[in-house]
């Protein structure tokens, strides 16, 4: 038995969230619609790399890659003072395309935390099978979700929870501002 409480049926269920990076505009449209300026767009063949301010108690700016390849997001949040967390980057795993312009993702629930050269961390499998049960996502695309949350788990441990050496490895090399 477990010590975990109790949580009623498909309580976290919820959309996938989508968001849109136009680079036209040079903004990023978040899943709650809010319409964000971006000071960089730079797209390379394995993705696209965004750059803005935040207007976020938690944190005041964002970096992250799409990687349409490895189906992740990657991300580096920049905290405020005292609202830092023990992460070197945050991983969203989901589906991200470029649509002449406008890129898009969709959110597959689950997250990976890497800490440089300590472990990486699953989050949000909760999410996930809620989603599933609840009809907002089908077992096929929470199984190619759980398929690539393992395979990027497998390749950034491989490379000493190294995600940057791995994606590097893996011909997608990535770079962050200091």
């Amino acid at each position: 038995m477990s010590d975990a409480p109790a949580r009623p049926p498909h309580a976290a269920a919820h959309p996938p969230k989508h968001e849109t990076f136009d680079l036209r505009a040079k903004t990023n449209t978040d899943p709650k619609g809010f319409v964000r300026p971006v000071d960089e767009y730079r797209v390379e063949g394995w993705g696209l790399y965004m750059a803005r301010p935040a207007d976020h108690e938690r944190f005041h700016y964002l970096e992250s890659w799409l990687l349409p390849g490895p189906a992740l997001r990657v991300s580096v949040f920049h905290f405020t003072p005292g609202n830092e967390q023990d992460q070197d980057h945050y991983v969203d795993i989901g589906a991200f395309e470029d649509r002449g312009g406008k890129w898009t993702a969709e959110d597959h629930y689950l997250d990976l935390v890497v800490r440089t050269g300590r472990d990486t961390e699953v989050l949000d499998v909760d999410e996930l099978f809620d989603a599933v049960a609840a009809g907002f996502l089908t077992g096929r695309a929470a199984e190619t979700a759980v398929l690539r949350a393992f395979a990027a788990v497998d390749g950034i441990a491989a490379h000493g929870h190294d995600l940057i050496a791995w994606l590097a490895a893996r011909g997608t090399p990535i770079t962050f501002r200091d």
